[in-house]
């Protein structure tokens, strides 16, 4: 500190015609001692300091002291640490005295509201704060310790801190630290006495102040000095420390601070580990592409759990904190980073589901073709000319239809196989559950005919009779289909209710009332078919087929009661093979239960084949 004023009082150009003198006291490190130093500079008091008498003084620089004799100075360079900076200078602002540290950096006294007579030669922390808090930045640190400035410089910058620790200057000017002053404030620097003291100036203290505001001077060096409000303009040096070949560790230069600004030679950097590649500092890795941040309950917002996103959504970016949905018309690939068009799914010919249901199908109608043919061959026997084989015939005829229907359900869906295959399917049915009707009632107009005063009952059930009544039951079917087609068709349609990576193609039922007649009417007549044949069980069994309608009207029945509720809850494609699946079993059904007895006695059993085999009781 005396050699700075001996070099301005030397050097003629800085000051003209103006000598420096100075007094020096030491604070003791003691905040109520540098208070009581600087009131008695101010008011033109000798004071020092000496812990073993009542009024310390300091021997070293007595001369000086007594030099300067009691007259008041209108200026204090010192405080060295902030407190004390902030101490003096709302003490001695009322009185305009200026106040110029050399190493509080607190940036709190930057503001001159509050401190308008404070002054420094040492940049503020908040520098140093915001070039670490950068650093931190361009490096993708986002998890690590910090000091109270630089916490309040990385908040919102999404920097996470695992702890927070107040570090004081001694501890941050250690060999160790990464920034060291450049030349410029090194010279201001380095005028650092032993003794924290202060340094008296003859002038007077505002007009002093008002000059100080205007300071703007160039070191012999050519570097500008000047203060901006109470601070002087930061220039840093970022050093690294590295390893020489000899084992010993150097100072390499890898870029500057200028103020707000870094400039910063990351090729030139070698880190702990001794290569050039960036140490990673984070809490958690940042999601790829597929997966979004889910908070740790408890934890930063650094420290998060990647949770891969659901089916049908989509994150395309690192780090995600929500994932997107598809539109209704695409789905997530399977890394769920894109959305992709959905494939159109249906019951296919080539799946094996609808192999399966294909090749039911079609052996259904090869058996039924095979039973038309023994029926053919032996349409003179007693078994099958027995309740009139023009309705057997018929039977088998409406059965063959019923499993070709099921195959127009299978395939892709357009607009005309969308209205046939509910048409062929409520008139195939219709048919075949008309011709069990009709035969029914022929059982049991044979056996009332049999009883004395009912001889002309059979004249109203006669074979054209019969074939009307079909015929009857089957256009009441045509009609009602005819109309529902008419005015609400079904149509293909694409159920985008359904999520997952296809949609369904299916035919859409626009009147849900039209298939509900048609299912009705269906039902109606096997009911009546049912409740029928129940009453003429009873009959002679070599003679009426009523225990076999019975039993074939059951099974109709059950398939078609469980089909709804199976109907209503399958999904996609599934409805169509639900109700195909349901035509095949009740064609079967019908079949097996009508059919297979008499073909057995045809072909197994030619001698019960015979009129009085079939009389007898």
């Amino acid at each position: 500190m005396v050699f700075a004023v001996e070099e301005i009082n030397r050097n003629s150009t800085l000051l003209p015609e103006v000598k420096l003198g100075y007094r020096i006291l030491d604070s003791c490190s003691r905040y109520p001692w540098a208070l009581q130093g600087a009131l008695s500079l101010v008011g033109g008091d000798t004071h020092s300091c000496d812990l073993s008498a009542s009024v310390p003084r300091s021997a070293a620089y007595e001369q000086a002291g007594e030099a300067a004799g009691g007259q008041p100075v209108p200026l204090l360079i010192g405080a060295a640490s902030s407190t004390t900076g902030i101490i003096m200078s709302r003490i001695l602002g009322p009185l305009s005295v200026p106040v110029i540290s050399y190493l509080a950096s607190c940036p709190c006294l930057s503001d001159r509201t509050k401190f308008p007579n404070f002054f420094r030669t040492i940049p503020s922390d908040i520098y140093q704060a915001r070039a670490m808090a950068r650093m931190a930045i361009r490096f993708h640190w986002t998890w690590m310790g910090a000091v109270i400035v630089f916490q309040q410089e990385i908040q919102g910058k999404g920097v996470c801190l695992e702890f927070i620790e107040t570090v004081h200057r001694e501890t941050i000017l250690t060999p160790f630290t990464a920034f060291s002053p450049a030349p410029t404030e090194t010279a201001l620097l380095c005028c650092e006495c032993i003794f924290h003291g202060y340094i008296i100036f003859s002038i007077w203290c505002f007009q002093l102040l008002q000059h100080l505001n205007k300071v703007n001077i160039t070191t012999p060096q050519g570097e500008r000095f000047y203060f901006q409000g109470a601070d002087i303009s930061a220039k840093y040096d970022l050093v690294n420390w590295q390893n020489t070949p000899e084992g010993s560790l150097k100072l390499v230069l890898i870029g500057q601070v200028d103020g707000f600004d870094i400039h910063l030679n990351e090729s030139a950097i070698q880190w702990s580990t001794g290569s050039n590649q960036v140490p990673v500092s984070v809490c958690s890795e940042s999601c790829p592409p597929g997966t979004r941040k889910a908070n740790r309950k408890g934890e930063p917002l650094c420290c998060f759990d990647c949770i891969p996103c659901a089916e049908g959504e989509i994150s395309n970016k690192t780090g995600s904190l929500h994932c997107d949905r598809c539109p209704s018309e695409f789905w997530s690939n399977v890394e769920q980073t894109a959305c992709i068009p959905r494939q159109v799914d249906f019951l296919s010919f080539n799946e094996t589901l609808g192999i399966t249901l294909t090749t039911a199908a079609v052996s259904g109608v090869t058996v039924t073709t095979a039973v038309f043919v023994v029926f053919l061959y032996y349409r003179k026997t007693p078994v099958v000319r027995a309740n009139n084989s023009e309705l057997s015939f018929l039977l088998l005829l409406s059965l063959k239809l019923c499993f070709l229907c099921s195959l127009v359900f299978i395939g892709r869906p357009s607009v005309w196989s969308c209205r046939f295959q509910q048409a062929a399917f409520g008139i195939s049915f219709v048919l075949c559950v008309s011709c069990l009707l009709v035969k029914t009632l022929v059982v049991l107009a044979v056996f009332r005919s049999a009883r004395p005063g009912a001889e002309t009952l059979m004249k109203w059930f006669g074979p054209g009779q019969q074939r009307g009544s079909v015929c009857l039951f089957t256009c009441i079917q045509v009609i009602i289909c005819a109309v529902w087609l008419s005015l609400s068709p079904p149509v293909p349609q694409r159920d985008l209710g359904f999520q997952g990576s296809k949609v369904t193609l299916e035919c859409a039922m626009a009147s849900v009332v039209g298939f509900s007649l048609v299912l009705g009417y269906i039902g109606l007549l096997a009911c009546t078919c049912l409740l029928l044949a129940f009453l003429a069980r009873k009959l002679p069994d070599n003679f009426n087929e009523a225990k076999l309608i019975t039993f074939s009207m059951l099974i109709f029945c059950a398939v078609w009661v469980a089909f709804v509720p199976a109907y209503v809850s399958s999904p996609g494609k599934y409805v169509v093979a639900v109700e195909v699946f349901a035509i095949l079993a009740s064609s079967y059904g019908l079949l097996i239960c009508i059919f297979a007895p008499k073909c057995f006695i045809i072909l197994l059993r030619p001698e019960k084949n015979s009129k009085k085999r079939l009389m007898a009781r």
